[in-house]
């Protein structure tokens, strides 16, 4: 990275993946000889020029000390809250108690469900996201979009909708710490749900700049999720 920011990971690791119906948090289901957990890290841990890695756990977390990832220098383990926001937010905290000698502070935050994102994308998240407004990894939508009208018993076509307009969004998603503190303290204050990052960042008026993605960046959400993340990781494993 040519640049004199410092750069921290937050990976919120504090939901329940009741979605997934194994009575297990999900980030410690086995996926190709890892945790997921364990394979959400890694890319981080490889790119040397991100400082350390927040992870936010839940306070009855016990699994991840067992790991032997937990005991790498640079994974600080904090504390979550009950929403994904809380949970940021306490990740951004620490990232803050870690950084203060340092003014230009920016954070990658990452699903702690997403195993197969590369170490090449979050470079070039980095190097393509605004220096002022941040940006994020996305995909642009390839389905034709339909927008939905409920009825009594079902619901209609209301009308086709220009999907060249539409991205799905991923993570990491890259901010500047103080500003993504503030944007989503303001969303806190103010009752507003956040589903990622850049909407609380939208709503304080910056406009994040999409960065391409790729496919194989999954979130693992249901049972399924699992063979196609193994499927992706063992692609990634065969190439050269």
């Amino acid at each position: 990275m040519q640049t004199s920011a410092r750069y921290w990971a937050v990976i919120p690791a504090a939901g329940g993946g009741t979605r997934m119906g194994s009575g297990r948090p999900k980030q410690y289901l086995p996926l190709r000889g890892r945790t997921l957990i364990e394979w959400s890290l890694a890319p981080f841990l490889e790119a040397e020029w991100i400082d350390g890695i927040v992870l936010v756990l839940p306070k009855s977390d016990s699994e991840f000390a067992q790991l032997p990832i937990a005991r790498h220098p640079r994974i600080v383990p904090v504390v979550g809250g009950a929403a994904r926001a809380e949970s940021v937010l306490a990740g951004l905290r620490a990232v803050a108690a870690h950084t203060r000698a340092f003014r230009d502070v920016r954070v990658l935050v990452h699903d702690a469900a997403r195993p197969c994102v590369q170490a090449s994308d979050i470079d070039r998240l980095c190097e393509e996201a605004d220096d002022g407004h941040g940006g994020i990894l996305a995909l642009p939508v390839t389905d034709t979009l339909k927008r939905g009208k409920p009825s009594r018993q079902y619901t209609e076509i209301a009308e086709t909708v220009d999907r060249a307009l539409y991205w799905r969004a991923q993570t990491p998603q890259l901010f500047g710490l103080e500003k993504l503190m503030r944007a989503l303290q303001e969303c806190e204050a103010r009752g507003l749900e956040v589903t990622d990052e850049a909407s609380a960042m939208e709503r304080a008026g910056y406009r994040p700049r999409l960065v391409r993605g790729r496919e194989s960046n999954i979130k693992v959400t249901y049972p399924e999720d699992l063979q196609l993340a193994e499927f992706w990781l063992q692609r990634q494993a065969e190439q050269p």
